[in-house]
Formats: C-alpha cells, structure tokens, sequence
C-alpha cells in the first residue's frame, strides 16, 4: 500500500525518479551492494525506509548502511508507524534526513514527496 502511495504521488508530481523497490533492509542492501544481482546504478541519493521490515529492520539497515564508505552518504528518509522516542533518537543518532510518522493524509503525502524531490534538486552531491 505505501509502495502504490508513493508511486502514484511521484506520478502526481511529475517525479521521474525511478524506484526501487525491496521487501525488507535486507534485500535493499543487496541491491545497493550488487550481491546476488547487479548494483543500482547510479546509487539512490535518497532511501525511504520503514522501520518494521521483516528479516532486517529499518535500524539494522541504517547501522548496515552508514558502515559501508560507498552507501554512507545517502539521504535516508524513514517513514513509520513507529513514534516511540527511541527509534527517534536512535534514527536520528544513524544520520537521517528526516522521521515522517505514518498514518498521513495522503495531501501531507504528496507534500512530503514534493519536498523530497525539491531536496533532490537542490543539494549538491560528491560524485
């Protein structure tokens, strides 16, 4: 469901950003990484992420991925029904570039999306 979200809010947008899309953190990893598969290509500059993910969570993923000299600069964006201070803090403490707490009406949304991609635009990244 928020995987049709979000495609349908980047379609909305007129975002032709491709996504990528994985079951859980660790799959994700494996696309990033090329294990088993071909590396992304380029490597996203943004990651949204859930926290609950089964097999590897959002956290286990995010401490997987700011390990890594190649993947620690991306932008992660986790979006969660998770509001516990604590995977907050501990969100926050792996370098997120932003904590959206979920549920969120779909005009909040598509502003969210709005912002991502104007973020995108804007930042100057190493190459």
């Amino acid at each position: 469901m928020d995987v049709a979200a979000t495609k349908r809010a980047f379609q909305s947008q007129n975002i032709e950003s491709p996504i990528h899309v994985a079951a859980n953190g660790k799959v994700a990893l494996d696309m990033l990484k090329g294990r088993g598969m071909p590396a992304l290509h380029p490597t996203p500059h943004i990651i949204l992420i859930d926290l609950n993910m089964p097999e590897m969570g959002g956290i286990e993923f995010l401490k997987e991925l700011r390990k890594d000299p190649e993947l620690k600069a991306c932008s992660v964006f986790v979006m969660t029904g998770q509001n516990s201070e604590q995977n907050v803090l501990e969100a926050y403490n792996l370098n997120v570039a932003g904590y959206i707490v979920k549920p969120i009406q779909y005009d909040s949304f598509l502003e969210a999306i709005a912002t991502l991609h104007s973020f995108w635009k804007l930042i100057e990244l190493p190459n």
